[in-house]
């Protein structure tokens, strides 16, 4: 249970959260009450969020509360989230132009960000300081590393990045690297480089998760044979429900499961729901011309261009899914692979659409909600919430200190 101790703040944003009674329409009173017992009593951790773009480049205020957007702590808190891991998102264009300067930077947004709210948040860099966290009432800060392009093709910068708290790498982006191959870009390596292979073991020695999200099919498989730890893929949902090759197929969720990793389900419309990828499919080539100018305008500026490019996108009536579409990818990874291997990976402030009903972080207690309604278990809700990440980021610590 989270315990508030830290702070007259904290406790207010609580008092007017979603866990002080109130019922949203069109739920069961009885049912959701349980649920939000249940959501706080449990660990609750997001493998990605992308607000550190605007903690660097726009000053972003996390600690107070915004309109727009996705994440800032009071929302946070009204959504009993526990652990967050900030993304350091290094774009591949930025591959050849020594970008572990950039995501020095980054890093450093967090660290400042989480310095300016030491009675609500604070660093974690293991699986018993997020715990220890969760007991004093604060959210616990990791880093998550999406495109390992920062490493500059050395396994030094590697193990600097890590013992500056960085604690996934997602090995590739959008295009490939020197690391992997990537599931929206044509072949390099078909599949890992022979460097990437030397990080992979080398993520493992150290105890850092291995994140497979925008790998190519072959790449991620490639990961799985060769990992001696559980994998995660941080924000990634099901191709079979929605034909994406940034969602995992089935095979590749089995192979997951043998290899004891998780898939944590990301919330972007696109990835959720057919229906309303096929539309916005149709809507993104009409406007080509206008999405082309607003890059220009928005280059390094990735919240700012997802802003302008939503704005464009609201324009037309495309068919948003209901937040229950999380949890159809939800158990569709149960039906392949088990409730041990699935959690949540939001991507929030860094996608253009979320789900009715999951607008901001501080929805997230709707998902306990619907996981019970569906019948799971207490116990397997809490794995979904947080436990899975727990047991896989112990699992890699423990298996780094077997090596020493």
């Amino acid at each position: 249970m989270r315990v508030i101790v830290v702070g007259l703040s904290i406790l207010v944003w609580v008092l007017g959260s979603v866990f002080a009674g109130d019922v949203p329409e069109n739920v069961d009173p009885e049912l959701w009450q349980k649920a939000m017992k249940l959501h706080r009593e449990a660990i609750v951790i997001d493998t990605h969020c992308d607000v550190t773009m605007k903690l660097f480049h726009d000053n972003f205020d996390m600690g107070k509360r915004h309109d727009e957007g996705h994440f800032d702590l009071p929302r946070a808190f009204e959504g009993g989230l526990d652990a967050q891991f900030f993304s350091i998102y290094v774009p591949n264009r930025m591959d050849s132009l020594h970008p572990a300067k950039y995501a020095l930077e980054l890093i450093d947004a967090v660290y400042r960000a989480v310095e300016a709210n030491p009675d609500k948040i604070a660093m974690a860099y293991s699986s018993e300081d997020i715990l220890r966290l969760h007991r004093e009432g604060k959210i616990a800060a990791l880093m998550g590393m999406e495109n390992g392009g920062p490493i500059e093709h050395s396994l030094a910068l590697l193990r600097n990045f890590y013992r500056l708290g960085v604690r996934y790498i997602t090995l590739t982006h959008s295009s490939a690297n020197d690391i992997s191959d990537s599931s929206t870009d044509e072949p390099r390596w078909n599949g890992l480089s022979d460097f990437g292979r030397q990080v992979v073991q080398e993520m493992n020695r150290l105890g850092m998760l291995i994140d497979i999200s925008h790998l190519s099919d072959a790449a991620i498989a490639q990961v799985l044979e060769l990992s001696r730890t559980p994998v995660i893929a941080s924000h990634s949902s099901c191709r079979a429900l929605c034909d994406v090759p940034r969602n995992l197929p089935d095979a590749l969720i089995r192979k997951v499961k043998q290899n004891g990793g998780v898939i944590h389900i990301n919330f972007y419309s696109g990835f959720l729901s057919q229906e309303y990828k096929e539309a916005y499919e149709r809507v993104k080539k009409e406007l080509e011309p206008q999405v082309k100018v607003l890059r220009q305008k928005y280059e390094g500026d990735r919240f700012g261009f997802w802003q302008a490019y939503g704005e464009l996108f609201r324009q037309y009536d495309l068919p948003v899914p209901d937040a229950s579409v999380i949890v159809d990818h939800i158990e569709h990874v149960v039906q392949f692979a088990g409730v041990d291997h699935v959690g949540l990976g939001s991507d929030f402030d860094g996608v253009s659409s979320l789900p009715i009903g999951m607008e901001d972080v501080s929805k997230l207690p709707y998902i306990t909600y619907m996981l019970l309604k569906r019948g799971f278990s207490e116990e397997d809700v809490r794995k979904i919430l947080g436990g899975n990440l727990l047991r896989v980021l112990k699992a890699n610590e423990e298996y780094a200190r077997s090596l020493r």
